[in-house]
């Protein structure tokens, strides 16, 4: 069964207006992109009961430059995902989260913006490798955080690896992955 997304477009002074409601991921790419080639403003799609922002295109738009990170994350597991996107947003990080290669593909390349990927556990070695080479070669200067299970304690091409064991050692590698990033702005709180 495929979700519902619904598309809003963002005005520079914070406005927000409903344009549409689409059905699966491949729909969300395409009225996505029709509706971001009329406006110059940012454009989202939101799954609204899980407020899972899926897809963003023209960030930035003609909104004033906010020194925010935009941080994408390809889960495994849907609730993991959820309460990861909870946490990094409660860190002031901006978040689109994905679950699966599948679902990553159609919509992390809508948007060139990304400062940071992570990678879940929940998923078997080979496909999260599987990603990380996509990611490195659609977006090879940006930073790939892997997630890691007790049995896998690298992930091959990530440039962060952290074994699972409580947020924090994860928080503080995206911390430090986005401090490196140049001409980023400030860097973000490190308060854990």
């Amino acid at each position: 069964m495929q979700r519902n997304y619904d598309l809003f477009e963002v005005f520079p002074d914070g406005t927000v207006i409903w344009r549409a409601k689409v059905s699966g991921l491949p729909e969300v790419r395409q009225k996505l992109a029709d509706l971001a080639a009329t406006t110059a403003n940012e454009c989202c799609a939101i799954h609204l009961s899980t407020q899972d922002v899926v897809a963003r295109m023209n960030v930035g738009g003609k909104r004033p430059k906010i020194a925010k990170f935009l941080v994408a994350q390809i889960g495994y597991d849907p609730e993991l995902a959820r309460k990861r996107t909870l946490l990094l947003r409660s860190r002031g990080y901006e978040v689109v989260s994905v679950v699966g290669n599948e679902c990553a593909k159609l919509v992390l390349d809508l948007s060139q913006d990304w400062n940071c990927f992570i990678i879940g556990h929940g998923a078997p070695k080979e496909v999260r490798e599987e990603m990380v080479a996509w990611l490195k070669a659609r977006f090879p200067r940006i930073p790939v955080l892997a997630l890691n299970p007790p049995v896998v304690p690298v992930l091959q091409g990530a440039d962060y690896n952290v074994q699972l064991n409580g947020p924090e050692p994860w928080l503080r590698l995206v911390s430090q992955a986005l401090r490196k990033l140049p001409d980023r702005g400030p860097a973000p709180p490190q308060s854990l």
